[in-house]
């Protein structure tokens, strides 16, 4: 973005918000930026195909020292009181706030994504969330003491599990940093992230922030790299205590066989194929803005995205019609004007994957009512498209395209709505449309995913959790329920008679 605020890295190396290139320290590591020895990588701004910086990424060898940092630090920030990490979040909330230009200008040029997108949603959402946590950190309870036995009293405590390595995608990747670091530093824990290494700005502007909000050296690491070799070498390292994730449902599961080969706990938020359910009882305008809305948010590069409506077929045609009239107005264009709805997907090789499917949904029964091209021009645009009259096994209705595109199904009755509503391997998000209460209730109950809107889709809050099941993966982040990921329960079990001889003892030796 022109006039981007230059962030400082240390050393002398910034990133600005332009296409000039600038060379950013690809790792923060102890505290500090480090000077990693791996290739040179550069940051492509997917608008314009100009280079954003070019990047000093990490090696396997840059892992272990990240990792190190972490454990050296856990002691301290484990044992710090609730309403000291409560102190350190609140504060980087602030700095946040303070500093938004620098995430906004950062957010769009290694994205792409609309500017009203990043300002609305992305930023103020990653506040709150570690305002959120701010508080949460202050209310880590376990249970209270209570005698389950005679001679004993009996309490939980809920401490930290250790050193966290997550690794994160490059659709969101401001907020998925804050959805798996913040908890994990609120609970006490220590943190090694990957995020993608072609969108790791935002990231590396997080964790300098939380420096200065007063979280310890070590607390917080960062290592960009490729997944192949340095998100390997730290999804199976065998000095962290749990592994996080965040992408593809395929990676994900390289990334929980890595972590298996020692014994560590996982936490897996993966792929999506959300459907968006409208009943025949429906508000037809309100069904056809969300579906537009749901459908097309981060140009679709959403795992909660709707991307299988299936529509009664009272409303069917006149739902297609709508949505193919809504999506006809939609504005593509220059990511930093306010007024463009659509950016482009992260990449040209992206854009073709997603080109590619759409070219073959016709072949498979599939008919393009609207959209189905890239735009003229440079960058890696897409129109949003709208495929109808799609077959139960074509691959764009059962694959993930994570694309501007919406494909419609007809249904007959509400068995049949919730039985293609569950003809998925995912399980991350799903919506139902109707203003029958009872017809709403049943979809909540037997919609097979970790979240279901009703009458609307896609917004989350801070409160609730946000997790999937199936090849969506399991676990939470978010809210009070993703501390469990972070928090290990140990009974501790106290004898209240001060007996020498305990009446059990007996069960192994007869005094004599």
């Amino acid at each position: 973005m022109e006039g981007g605020a230059p962030v400082d890295y240390g050393g002398g190396m910034t990133a600005t918000a332009s296409d000039k290139t600038s060379t950013v320290a690809g790792s923060w590591i102890n505290g500090a930026v480090a000077q990693t020895t791996g290739p040179t990588h550069q940051l492509v701004n997917p608008a314009t195909g100009g280079v954003v910086a070019e990047l000093a990424l990490a090696t396997p060898a840059d892992v272990d020292t990240a990792v190190g940092a972490a454990r050296a630090a856990l002691r301290g920030w484990a044992t710090a009181a609730p309403v000291e990490r409560s102190a350190v979040l609140a504060k980087l909330a602030e700095l946040m706030e303070a500093n938004a230009e620098v995430f906004i200008a950062e957010e769009v040029s290694q994205t792409g994504k609309p500017v009203r997108l990043a300002t609305e949603f992305d930023l103020p959402g990653s506040i709150d969330n570690v305002a959120f946590f701010a508080g949460a950190a202050r209310r880590l309870e376990g249970k209270a003491s209570a005698e389950y036995s005679a001679d004993h009293t009996s309490s939980i405590r809920r401490e930290a599990v250790g050193v966290v390595a997550t690794i994160t995608p490059w659709n969101y990747p401001l907020q998925m940093a804050v959805w798996k670091v913040i908890p994990a530093l609120a609970a006490g824990c220590t943190v090694v992230i990957k995020p993608a290494e072609i969108t790791p700005l935002t990231t590396l502007t997080l964790a300098r922030l939380a420096k200065e909000a007063g979280l310890p050296d070590g607390a917080l690491n960062v290592i960009t790299g490729a997944g192949a070799d340095v998100g390997a070498a730290l999804a199976g390292h065998p000095d962290v205590d749990v592994v996080t994730f965040t992408g593809s449902t395929a990676v994900g599961r390289r990334v929980m066989a890595a972590a298996a080969v020692h014994g560590h706990r996982t936490q897996l938020e993966l792929g999506g194929k959300a459907p968006f359910v409208v009943f025949s009882d429906a508000d037809l305008d309100a069904a056809v803005q969300g579906a537009v809305a749901g459908s097309l948010i981060n140009t679709g590069q959403d795992c909660t995205a709707a991307t299988r409506a299936i529509v009664a077929r009272e409303l069917y045609d006149d739902f297609v019609a709508g949505v193919a009239e809504v999506m006809g107005k939609v504005v593509i264009g220059d990511p930093h004007d306010p007024d463009t709805d659509l950016g482009p997907l992260i990449s040209a090789a992206h854009r073709d994957k997603v080109a590619g499917m759409v070219s073959r949904a016709p072949d498979q029964g599939g008919r393009v009512v609207t959209g189905g091209r890239a735009p003229e021009g440079p960058g890696a645009f897409y129109a949003p498209t709208l495929i109808a009259d799609v077959a139960e096994t074509s691959e764009v209705y059962r694959e993930e395209i994570f694309g501007p595109v919406l494909t419609v199904r007809a249904f007959t009755d509400d068995d049949d709505a919730l039985r293609q509503a569950n003809d998925t391997q995912y399980g991350l998000a799903a919506s139902a449309w109707t203003r029958d209460v009872y017809r709403a209730q049943r979809a909540s109950r037997e919609i097979n995913a970790g979240c279901v809107w009703i009458n609307d889709h896609i917004p989350i809050i801070s409160e609730m959790p946000h997790g999937g099941v199936g090849a969506s993966g399991f676990g939470k982040d978010m809210s009070d329920y993703s501390f469990e990921e972070y928090l290990t329960i140990k009974h501790v079990m106290s004898d209240i008679t001060g007996v020498v001889e305990k009446d059990w003892h007996r069960t192994i030796f007869t005094k004599r």
